[in-house]
């Protein structure tokens, strides 16, 4: 294949990407989901500013660049309605993760929330008890300390294991240690009356996961694709909520 050709190829395969991503971001904005909106809309730009740069053909060229002033005012305003609805308290976005659906690890869920400033995080979870939920915990702080926030202390509430207190407080201690190895506090406390689950950074993010951080089913084996990368785990069914407001409640 000649070198024209294969440019020809990649900026059609360009142009068929933005074209994707931005009717995707035309969808989520007629649905109200505008955060997700706003990243497709940003996305496909992106790939329509290398489609111009890579184009020869002007009137391509001046067509493309209408339209991305077009996506780049709109994703604009959308920007500008979501830091409005922030600083009105008003910000609500609901995630619905279907009966073993996939794509759903910690880092995909809590990425685009936890920003550069985070460095205090609130855990109410009555189910940090077993093994399996003292892993999800672990993870989650792994999440953390991977940034790219700089989380210096960790808050956890959550109930105490009547039948293995022993062995909880072991496996909290150690998650407790080895965060300290990072710079990282591990606050932990106990409480009986504790029914909520809910998340919450110091930048304002507070998000509210149904079944809490133990979402994920059972993995078929030890050796089971997806017991080691929770994006490939099969979820239980249950609901997201993300809100955002200008005092983090304290514990």
């Amino acid at each position: 294949m000649s070198m024209s050709r294969a440019g020809s190829s990649g900026t059609a395969a360009l142009e068929r990407a933005g074209a994707e991503t931005v009717k995707r971001a035309v969808q989520l904005d007629v649905a109200c989901r505008f955060q997700e909106s706003l990243v497709c809309y940003q996305e496909g730009i992106d790939l329509l500013l290398q489609v111009v740069k890579a184009t020869t053909d002007e009137a391509k060229k001046h067509r493309y660049r209408q339209k991305i002033s077009e996506y780049m005012t709109r994703a604009e305003d959308i920007k500008k309605h979501i830091e409005k609805e922030k600083q009105d308290g008003k910000y609500h976005k609901q995630i619905r993760i279907e009966e073993n659906a996939t794509g759903f690890g910690y880092e995909k869920l809590f990425h685009e929330y936890l920003t550069e400033i985070v460095s205090e995080v609130w855990v109410e979870d009555p189910y940090i008890r077993q093994v399996h939920q003292l892993y999800n915990f672990l993870r989650f702080c792994e999440m953390l300390v991977k940034g790219p926030c700089k989380v210096k202390t960790i808050h956890l509430l959550t109930s105490c294991d009547e039948g293995s207190r022993s062995e909880q407080r072991i496996a909290l201690e150690g998650i407790q240690q080895s965060l300290s190895n990072y710079g990282v506090t591990l606050s932990i406390e106990f409480s009986s009356s504790i029914h909520d689950r809910e998340i919450r950074f110091n930048n304002g993010w507070m998000i509210k996961i149904g079944r809490g951080l133990d979402y994920f089913k059972k993995p078929q084996g030890r050796f089971s694709i997806g017991y080691c990368d929770l994006d490939l785990r099969p979820c239980h069914e249950t609901t997201v909520d993300v809100f955002h407001t200008k005092h983090t409640k304290q514990m």
